[in-house]
């Protein structure tokens, strides 16, 4: 009886890490991509960090990559930038995986 203990128990701390790990990795997954689509908004320096935490903070407005994705969709419409969907995804892609390599290294 105890054994099934220990292994619930498991499962829920490795079930706390994972959510840990995905929270931190789209956040700063996030950043990176403020700071990508900043730079083709021509933005820089403290401008492209203020941006890049409004992109940050956009992800709580719905579970799931389409309120960051719709933020970037609509800035670069306004400013005109040429990205088409599938280059924005794709960014968002491999930032991620490059997120969670930091995150898994550190």
């Amino acid at each position: 009886m105890s054994n099934m203990k220990d292994r619930e128990e498991g499962f829920e701390r490795k079930f706390v890490f994972d959510e840990e790990l995905r929270f931190k990795a789209n956040a700063r997954r996030n950043k990176a991509l403020g700071l990508w689509a900043a730079e083709k908004l021509g933005k820089s320096g403290a401008d492209a960090d203020a941006y890049a935490k409004e992109v940050v903070v956009s992800d709580i407005e719905e579970a799931g990559d389409h309120d960051v994705f719709r933020k970037i969709r609509g800035d670069f419409d306004k400013a005109g930038v040429d990205q088409s969907d599938h280059q924005i995804r794709r960014t968002m892609d491999e930032l991620m995986a490059q997120a969670i390599d930091q995150i898994k290294n550190t």
